[in-house]
């Protein structure tokens, strides 16, 4: 099988160097910067590298997009006419709807989309964030849509195995989207929101311990990327802010009112939850 990976930052450079240690027959490095592709073939990363995909789009029997989510349907429209009768494509995309609906109107008939997503983010831009073992125990969803194919469905479950996910479940659309403004969009706004408190001062860290440190881990974020996360999945994530935000006010509503009942049953419930999770 032919591989063509679009994009090799830390996400498709990961899946290059897992791939390539698992014994993937010709993979296929594209990126726009040419020293990222000099590295990963210096590195042994990929077989093949180019900046320019239309070189290599008609050989590929499986396309992987690492490209941010504004990028995804232009991709496939500039591309369109490229592609391998038959050939598989598939995304890393944070956000599900909205992609799948634009990609939808200009998908060409000979190829399938299968639309995934790999739970392992990284704050590390670029290739030098790749790591052939980051996927390792990972958990990776994929949203089937009615065109899909079971086979070529099959397939991209597979890639995602081969990467090293533990984990490979199929979920709708509108569940992916609902769930991941929940655990992690959300996560997010709320780290972004501690650091950018206007209680942070030059000497914050003096009195931080791992607690601090871990929350606000995320943080160190893309801000371009995320912004078009954010946007994209604007409804999951406004009803996820207000559910949080109904939450925090019932934890100062106790507080103000000294309603030490209250307050323990707040952090017991809490505390249950996150044991049932793990």
């Amino acid at each position: 099988m032919t591989l063509v990976i679009i994009g090799l930052g830390a996400i498709g450079g990961s899946f290059a160097m897992s791939l390539m240690k698992k014994g993937y027959d010709r993979i296929i490095g594209v990126d726009i910067d040419k020293q990222t592709i000099e590295l990963a073939l210096n590195k042994g990363f990929i077989h093949e590298g180019t900046t320019l995909p239309d070189e290599v789009l008609a050989e590929a029997d499986m396309i992987l997009l690492t490209l941010y989510p504004g990028q995804i349907a232009s991709f496939v429209q500039e591309h369109r006419n490229h592609f391998k009768p038959g050939a598989v494509l598939t995304d890393v995309t944070g956000v599900k709807t909205a992609i799948i609906s634009n990609v939808e109107q200009i998908l060409p008939d000979h190829v399938d989309f299968i639309f995934a997503h790999p739970m392992r983010g990284s704050e590390k831009k670029g290739i030098a964030g790749a790591d052939e073992s980051k996927f390792i125990q990972a958990n990776a969803l994929i949203t089937p849509i009615s065109i899909n194919k079971e086979e070529n469905i099959k397939k991209v479950e597979q890639l995602y195995t081969d990467a090293g996910f533990d984990t490979v479940t199929r979920v709708t659309p509108e569940q992916h989207d609902e769930q991941i403004a929940y655990v992690s969009q959300l996560m997010h706004v709320l780290s972004v929101s501690v650091v950018n408190s206007t209680q942070a001062s030059d000497d914050t860290l003096l009195f931080a311990g791992n607690s601090f440190k871990e929350l606000t881990r995320i943080a160190d974020i893309n801000e371009s990327l995320w912004g078009e996360l954010f946007l994209y999945n604007k409804d999951a994530l406004l009803s996820s802010i207000e559910a949080f935000e109904a939450e925090l006010n019932t934890f100062k509503q106790a507080l103000q009112d000294e309603d030490d009942v209250s307050l323990k049953t707040f952090l017991i419930n809490a505390r249950n939850q996150r044991r049932d999770w793990y």
